[in-house]
Protein backbone atom coordinates (compact mmCIF):
# COMPACT_ATOMS: atom_id res chain seq x y z
CA UNK A 1 0.00 0.00 0.00
CA UNK A 2 1.12 3.56 -0.60
CA UNK A 3 1.71 6.15 2.11
CA UNK A 4 -1.72 7.74 1.54
CA UNK A 5 -3.42 4.40 2.11
CA UNK A 6 -1.41 3.79 5.27
CA UNK A 7 -2.34 7.26 6.43
CA UNK A 8 -6.02 6.63 5.76
CA UNK A 9 -5.97 3.32 7.64
CA UNK A 10 -4.09 4.65 10.66
CA UNK A 11 -5.21 8.27 10.85
CA UNK A 12 -1.53 9.29 10.93
CA UNK A 13 -0.64 12.10 8.51
CA UNK A 14 1.79 11.15 5.71
CA UNK A 15 4.30 13.69 6.99
CA UNK A 16 4.37 11.94 10.38
CA UNK A 17 4.73 8.54 8.71
CA UNK A 18 7.73 9.88 6.79
CA UNK A 19 9.18 11.12 10.09
CA UNK A 20 8.65 7.70 11.70
CA UNK A 21 10.47 6.14 8.75
CA UNK A 22 13.29 8.69 9.02
CA UNK A 23 13.66 7.77 12.71
CA UNK A 24 13.81 4.04 11.91
CA UNK A 25 10.48 3.26 13.56
CA UNK A 26 8.77 1.96 10.42
CA UNK A 27 10.24 0.86 7.12
CA UNK A 28 8.93 0.99 3.60
CA UNK A 29 10.02 -0.77 0.47
CA UNK A 30 10.53 1.47 -2.52
CA UNK A 31 8.89 0.80 -5.86
CA UNK A 32 10.86 1.41 -9.06
CA UNK A 33 9.21 4.84 -9.31
CA UNK A 34 10.45 5.74 -5.80
CA UNK A 35 7.05 5.51 -4.13
CA UNK A 36 6.94 4.01 -0.67
CA UNK A 37 5.25 0.65 -0.38
CA UNK A 38 3.98 -0.56 2.98
CA UNK A 39 2.96 -4.06 4.03
CA UNK A 40 -0.30 -4.79 5.89
CA UNK A 41 1.71 -5.37 9.11
CA UNK A 42 2.91 -1.76 8.92
CA UNK A 43 -0.59 -0.55 9.90
CA UNK A 44 -0.31 -2.10 13.36
CA UNK A 45 3.31 -1.00 13.77
CA UNK A 46 2.57 2.62 12.80
CA UNK A 47 -0.32 2.74 15.27
CA UNK A 48 1.92 1.27 17.98
CA UNK A 49 4.62 3.86 17.23
CA UNK A 50 2.09 6.68 17.48
CA UNK A 51 0.81 5.29 20.78
CA UNK A 52 4.29 5.12 22.26
CA UNK A 53 5.09 8.67 21.21
CA UNK A 54 1.73 9.97 22.45
CA UNK A 55 2.51 8.25 25.76
CA UNK A 56 5.53 10.52 26.04
CA UNK A 57 8.37 8.31 24.82
CA UNK A 58 11.04 9.83 22.64
CA UNK A 59 11.40 8.32 19.18
CA UNK A 60 14.66 6.77 20.33
CA UNK A 61 13.02 5.16 23.35
CA UNK A 62 10.05 4.07 21.20
CA UNK A 63 12.49 2.25 18.93
CA UNK A 64 14.05 0.56 21.99
CA UNK A 65 10.62 -0.52 23.27
CA UNK A 66 9.64 -1.90 19.86
CA UNK A 67 12.90 -3.86 19.76
CA UNK A 68 12.26 -5.16 23.28
CA UNK A 69 8.74 -6.26 22.32
CA UNK A 70 10.14 -8.08 19.28
CA UNK A 71 12.81 -9.78 21.40
CA UNK A 72 10.20 -10.87 23.96
CA UNK A 73 8.29 -12.64 21.18
CA UNK A 74 11.35 -14.73 20.32
CA UNK A 75 12.16 -17.96 22.11
CA UNK A 76 15.64 -16.82 23.16
CA UNK A 77 15.95 -14.66 26.27
CA UNK A 78 16.73 -11.03 25.43
CA UNK A 79 20.05 -9.48 26.34
CA UNK A 80 20.61 -5.98 27.62
CA UNK A 81 23.64 -3.92 28.58
CA UNK A 82 23.82 -2.38 32.03
CA UNK A 83 23.67 1.11 30.49
CA UNK A 84 20.48 0.26 28.60
CA UNK A 85 18.98 -1.41 31.67
CA UNK A 86 19.63 1.74 33.73
CA UNK A 87 18.09 3.90 31.01
CA UNK A 88 15.05 1.63 30.84
CA UNK A 89 14.69 1.70 34.62
CA UNK A 90 14.70 5.51 34.51
CA UNK A 91 12.13 5.45 31.71
CA UNK A 92 10.00 3.05 33.76
CA UNK A 93 9.98 5.52 36.67
CA UNK A 94 8.97 8.33 34.28
CA UNK A 95 6.19 6.18 32.81
CA UNK A 96 4.88 5.34 36.28
CA UNK A 97 4.82 9.04 37.14
CA UNK A 98 2.93 9.86 33.92
CA UNK A 99 0.48 7.03 34.62
CA UNK A 100 -0.15 8.36 38.12
CA UNK A 101 -0.73 11.85 36.74
CA UNK A 102 -3.07 10.56 34.02
CA UNK A 103 -4.97 8.43 36.52
CA UNK A 104 -5.44 11.42 38.82
CA UNK A 105 -6.65 13.54 35.90
CA UNK A 106 -9.00 10.80 34.67
CA UNK A 107 -10.48 10.39 38.13
CA UNK A 108 -10.97 14.15 38.53
CA UNK A 109 -12.76 14.41 35.18
CA UNK A 110 -14.94 11.39 36.00
CA UNK A 111 -15.86 12.81 39.43
CA UNK A 112 -16.68 16.18 37.91
CA UNK A 113 -18.95 14.63 35.28
CA UNK A 114 -20.64 12.45 37.88
CA UNK A 115 -21.52 15.58 39.87
CA UNK A 116 -23.14 17.24 36.86
CA UNK A 117 -26.39 16.35 35.17
CA UNK A 118 -24.26 14.57 32.54
CA UNK A 119 -22.96 11.88 34.87
CA UNK A 120 -24.41 9.15 32.65
CA UNK A 121 -21.66 9.94 30.14
CA UNK A 122 -19.06 8.53 32.51
CA UNK A 123 -20.64 5.11 32.36
CA UNK A 124 -20.64 5.15 28.55
CA UNK A 125 -16.93 5.97 28.55
CA UNK A 126 -16.24 3.14 31.01
CA UNK A 127 -18.18 0.69 28.84
CA UNK A 128 -16.24 1.60 25.69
Amino acid sequence: MKIGELSAQTGIPPRMLRYYEQQGLIAADRASNGYRSYAPDDVERAVRVRSLIQAGLSTRMARVVLDIERQCELAAPPSCSLALAEELADELVALEERLACLTKSRDAVARYLELTRHGDLVRRVDAA
